[in-house]
């Protein structure tokens, strides 16, 4: 359904507007003018300064806003899967909180943002904060990630990059941005040479999440499916082009995966969300049971929001390399 129009009152569009005609540099002078044009998703968006009042519309784009130096330039953040990364724990506590689950659009422009940014398009819709096309009719700058928009050119970690090179251009920010760049593609490559020396032939599967018995993994455009080809190894769902397509337990279990990657949602709160749940649906399952990767407990668990594209997907990337390490996949 459409915003409701009483929101969208002449005031808001001056106040959104004028937002986005303002803004900080690095250090947070005022003033300070953004670097102009970015291109997100099929959308090009251009800056007269860099935003002031920027919403995340979920956690991953919010810890990647914070490790980039922008907290002091958020307005608002929804939708918490987990406990914020520590070291960004005190940052996060002074940015409100607009919604503990999806945001919506009536909170979202109470907040009178300046630019919207979230890891998934799917966040950006009628009922949920509005479409893109709805903000930008009211002056509002949006972005989703490039991993959730794959171009067929680059990997999951490299459009992740493009996230912190487009975000630090917009958000004046750019030298942090290319600092943290720099240091995560060092990880990646440190990665990399472990897993070529892997035996080669591994196959994984990874439970993201359940809902209503249905499993979903990961496909070929998201992280996942990244970091298994840096470590050596192969995703069980490299051939279906989706970020986390549902699929069955059995064809789980048809794909015969050597090692199983369940993702923990433990703080999220949904029945099935901890990986404990998961792997106890896939020991009941009579199918999936029978899987020599679950009946041996070849299981590797981490943290689910890790898995999404953020700044913290390198700790999931180094942490699955130990797993498969500690399985004797070394």
């Amino acid at each position: 359904m459409a915003f409701p129009v009483r929101l969208a009152t002449a005031s808001v569009v001056m106040a959104l507007v004028a937002g986005c005609a303002t803004g900080t540099s690095d250090q947070g002078a005022p003033g300070a003018a953004a670097p102009g044009v970015i291109e997100s998703c099929g959308k090009r968006s251009t800056f007269a300064a860099a935003p002031n009042r920027v919403v995340a519309l979920d956690q991953s784009s919010t810890e990647t806003l914070l490790a980039l130096g922008a907290g002091a330039k958020m307005a608002g953040t929804a939708n918490l899967k987990t406990k914020v990364s520590p070291e960004h724990a005190a940052e996060y506590a002074k940015i409100p909180v607009l919604s503990p689950k999806v945001l919506t659009a009536e909170p979202l422009r109470a907040a009178n943002p300046d630019f919207v940014t979230a890891s998934f398009k799917e966040l950006f819709t009628a009922d949920r904060a509005g479409t893109r096309d709805e903000l930008e009719a009211l002056g509002v700058p949006t972005y989703v990630s490039a991993v959730n928009c794959p171009d067929g050119t680059t990997g999951a970690f490299e459009r992740l990059f493009r996230d912190y090179e487009n975000l630090g251009k917009a958000l004046g920010v750019a030298d942090r941005a290319g600092e943290l760049a720099t240091a995560q593609r060092a990880l990646l490559a440190e990665a990399r040479e472990k897993g070529a020396k892997r035996p080669q032939g591994l196959k994984v599967a990874w439970v993201y999440s359940v809902f209503k018995d249905v499993p979903y993994v990961a496909g070929r455009t998201g992280m996942p499916s990244e970091m298994s080809r840096i470590s050596g190894v192969t995703n069980v769902f490299d051939d279906v082009d989706q970020e986390w397509p549902e699929v069955s337990w059995e064809a789980i279990a048809d794909r015969a995966p050597d090692v199983v990657v369940i993702g923990d949602l433990s703080e999220r709160g949904n029945p099935g969300d901890t990986a404990d749940e998961k792997l106890a649906m896939m020991r009941a399952h009579p199918v999936l049971s029978q899987l020599p990767a679950v009946r041996d407990g070849k299981i590797i668990k981490l943290p689910g929001i890790e898995l999404d594209a953020s700044v913290r997907t390198v700790n999931a990337l180094r942490a699955f390399g130990s797993g498969l390490d500690a399985l004797g996949h070394g």
